[in-house]
């Protein structure tokens, strides 16, 4: 092999191994030739030969700096794993508690950062190369590659990996009528039943954020006080007033929650569950039952990690990252799925919306802008999604939550079948009842 002198540090040129593997140079390093083809690493007059040394190390270093993440990244969880099972040990549970991290966190370029991050994982991978790299990602993350569609060497890039698909038939879909199933792989973080307007979802023990301020301000949310009858009725009729504003579908979220009337308890209550995916987890998102999406709200916001230490040190951290709502009805009532992003997670791919792009480089960020909206066929019908349909995917893990309606009569109860901490599977069942 020939060796290089480039500020007094060896290089090795890797260009004669490249071609007895008979390796394809990726899309992107073609267009960098065609671009640039008289680039040198040594700073000499630009001929063929330098250009294609210098384009020999671009494969090579992506790899490398892939890997070097790769690294920390599974040091840094095996740390913070070790610290929460300590703490569950002794009977702990964490609370909310604002570091110097966190407000440091908010001085750096994360948006950025997971662009950046998101270029590397994109670029096409040698071939032979391809399984060493996935292998470590498994062994660092724990992912089971025997789950994996298709095999290693077919998977072009990391990002292209994290969004694999499985093998039919390894997430089997409760077939029960009266459940509601896991729309991914995940732990189950919080769970619970919201009551009366302004109802607090739980990110960690003391420190809560509302469903509203997560969902959106314009959210159909039926959030309506365990108030009386009256209130109700006046509920309906300014409803009513508003038709020729809103549709059919936005009245029927925006209704108040029914109730019995031999009986002041609601037939309907709102219910919560939130998922955190592990960098490891299935990456793709699923639909939880049979419903019509109607409305599709993009947030922009920041980046911020959303791994344990960062739910209990950023306060409203599911608020204010960029996220993607999906809002809709289901033969229960009210249903809505936030899938939220994170660092080196910035993009979410919305599989019933192809077109939608998330972090995208902008000016300013503000909180108090209004987030993009789009309504899917405002005559009521939706986008349909049968449970277990795909709908959506993350470029890494991050977090979901469902909010949604369902039977609290005494006849039919809906009870959550998990615990607090269990790791569920996509299919699995959430919840239950019983008509």
């Amino acid at each position: 092999m020939k060796w290089r002198a480039s500020r007094g540090l060896p290089i090795l040129d890797y260009n004669r191994l490249c071609q007895q593997r008979r390796l394809n140079f990726t899309t992107f390093l073609r267009k960098l030739q065609s671009a640039q083809p008289r680039a040198s690493l040594g700073g000499g007059a630009g001929s063929n030969g330098g250009s294609s040394r210098g384009n020999s190390f671009l494969v090579p270093g992506a790899t490398v700096a892939t890997i070097l993440m790769l690294g920390a990244l599974h040091a840094r969880r095996l740390y913070d794993d070790k610290k929460i099972e300590e703490s569950r040990a002794k009977g702990i549970e964490l609370e909310f508690h604002p570091d110097v991290k966190a407000r440091f966190l908010r001085l750096l370029p994360l948006r950025t950062i997971s662009r950046f991050w998101g270029s590397l994982t994109g670029m096409e991978l040698p071939i032979w190369l391809r399984p060493y790299v996935y292998k470590a990602w498994a062994r660092a993350f724990h992912s089971n590659l025997e789950e994996a569609e298709l095999p290693l060497e077919e998977y072009a890039s990391l990002r292209e990996f994290f969004v694999r698909k499985l093998k039919e038939s390894l997430r089997p879909i409760d077939s029960d009528p009266y459940c509601l199933v896991s729309p991914v792989d995940g732990t189950v973080l919080r769970f619970g039943e919201l009551r009366g307007p302004g109802a607090m979802i739980e990110q960690v023990k003391g420190c809560s954020y509302s469903s509203s301020s997560l969902l959106g301000e314009n959210s159909y949310l039926p959030m309506v006080a365990a108030g009386d009858a009256n209130e109700e009725s006046d509920a309906e009729e300014n409803t009513t007033r508003d038709a020729t504003q809103k549709s059919w579908w936005r009245i029927s979220l925006a209704s108040p929650k029914v109730r019995d009337n031999a009986s002041s308890r609601p037939l309907k209550g709102l219910f919560y569950c939130v998922i955190y995916l592990k960098p490891g987890d299935y990456h793709r998102i699923h639909s939880p039952v049979d419903w019509n999406i109607l409305v599709r709200r993009h947030f922009t916001g920041h980046l911020f990690p959303m791994n344990e230490r960062a739910t209990r040190t950023i306060r409203n951290l599911y608020v204010e990252n960029e996220r993607v709502v999906l809002e809709g009805q289901w033969r229960e009532g009210y249903m809505a799925m936030a899938a939220i992003g994170a660092t080196n997670i910035g993009s979410i791919e919305l599989f019933i919306e192809p077109t939608l792009r998330t972090n995208n480089p902008q000016k300013k960020l503000l909180q108090s802008e209004p987030p993009e909206e789009r309504v899917y066929e405002p005559k009521g019908v939706g986008v349909l999604r049968k449970k277990g349909d795909e709908v959506a995917a993350f470029n890494m893990g991050s977090t979901v939550v469902l909010v949604f309606q369902a039977p609290i009569s005494e006849s039919s109860e809906f009870r959550f079948c998990m615990k607090k901490g269990d790791r569920i599977r996509m299919g699995e069942a959430l919840g239950r009842w019983k008509e």
